[in-house]
């Protein structure tokens, strides 16, 4: 018989060795980006291009996976209807959203992009009451408050702020902002819950389509026409499969946790990007007001994921009361 402590131990040691892996992987993801993207590391300051290469590679992995090596299961119940209404707009966005953050890394430090992303859930909000998904309240106006204070008091204290990068990055914001409003609409108006592979099968090539009809335009003349640039296969490849196994470390780390583990966990990565970004980049300099101001918007972040949390159990209770059944029911779902 199998001794409970033990055993209690275990599935401690493997939560944490899951939380510890997806905070390695999303901290390390963003520092590579910056590596690859730098005219001074690597020397591949494109992007567009880098994230079609993502995207692409994302699309080769996830059918090779599913449909090849039959691995990984890919959920059924997708129509046409639900694809063109939903998959394609969460597609797109989520191409805008990885194409506009990286460009950012271009201008700004990697410490003052990751402040500036804390302005997410404000996006959200604001979004999520003209799509009806939110209400308003003075609650989460105070939250919101909170939090555009401290982002405002962050860039106050930016030493060399690039207004350029600024707008690249609240570009990215906005487009995270719109594909989890699609992604919530799918879910709820839908009824269609897939788990992380499944979303990555389908929305993968849609965002490679996205990316490649602006990168034709944008970015191909400049490659053809500054032969600077350097194209490192092993590099790239590299990069691509940490972008993948950062989308399956996500869905690890929900399977084996919870919604609020991830959210902390995300809190904490975000500190330990702004920190270490200080120590590796020499265009990073940190002073006491950009901590302040970020510790103020960390907080008002906090607060909103408590809320949403607890708004979330509450209309769990109340879909145990009135049980409805989805188009695809997944004990995976990527939230």
């Amino acid at each position: 018989m199998a001794d409970p402590q033990r055993k209690w131990v275990t599935d401690d040691v493997l939560t944490y060795s899951y939380l510890l892996l997806y905070i390695a992987l999303s901290s390390g993801q963003i520092f590579f980006n910056k590596w690859v993207l730098s005219s001074k590391e690597i020397n591949f300051p494109y992007p567009l291009g880098l994230t079609l290469l993502h995207m692409v590679f994302s699309s080769i992995l996830c059918f090779m996976l599913t449909k090849v090596l039959k691995i990984m299961k890919v959920e059924e119940g997708m129509t046409l209807d639900i694809y063109i209404n939903s998959v394609i707009p969460i597609g797109a966005m989520f191409a805008m959203t990885l194409w506009l953050g990286n460009t950012a890394y271009l201008y700004i430090s990697v410490s003052f992009a990751q402040m500036l992303k804390a302005i997410m859930p404000v996006a959200v909000f604001i979004l999520g009451v003209a799509a009806g998904l939110e209400m308003m309240s003075c609650r989460m106006l105070l939250i919101m408050s909170v939090i555009s204070l401290g982002v405002l008091v962050a860039s106050y204290g930016e030493i060399d702020i690039n207004w350029v990068g600024v707008v690249y990055q609240m570009g990215g914001v906005v487009g995270e902002a719109l594909r989890l409003i699609f992604m919530e609409i799918l879910v709820k108006r839908k009824g269609l819950k897939l788990n992380p592979i499944s979303v990555m099968y389908y929305v993968s090539p849609c965002s490679a389509l996205c990316l490649l009809v602006p990168w034709i335009f944008l970015e191909k003349p400049k490659m053809d026409e500054q032969r600077t640039w350097s194209f490192q296969p092993l590099i790239l490849t590299l990069n691509s499969l940490c972008t993948f196994a950062l989308n399956l470390s996500v869905f690890l780390v929900i399977q084996h946790t919870s919604a609020l583990t991830i959210r902390v966990a995300g809190v904490v990565k975000d500190w330990v990007v702004v920190l270490l970004s200080a120590l590796l980049f020499a265009d990073t300099k940190l002073t006491l007001i950009n901590l302040f101001g970020y510790a103020i918007a960390i907080a008002g972040v906090a607060a909103y994921n408590n809320h949403k949390l607890k708004k979330g159990a509450s209309q769990a209770s109340s879909d145990e009361s009135e049980p409805t059944v989805p188009l695809i029911q997944s004990s995976n779902s990527n939230k």
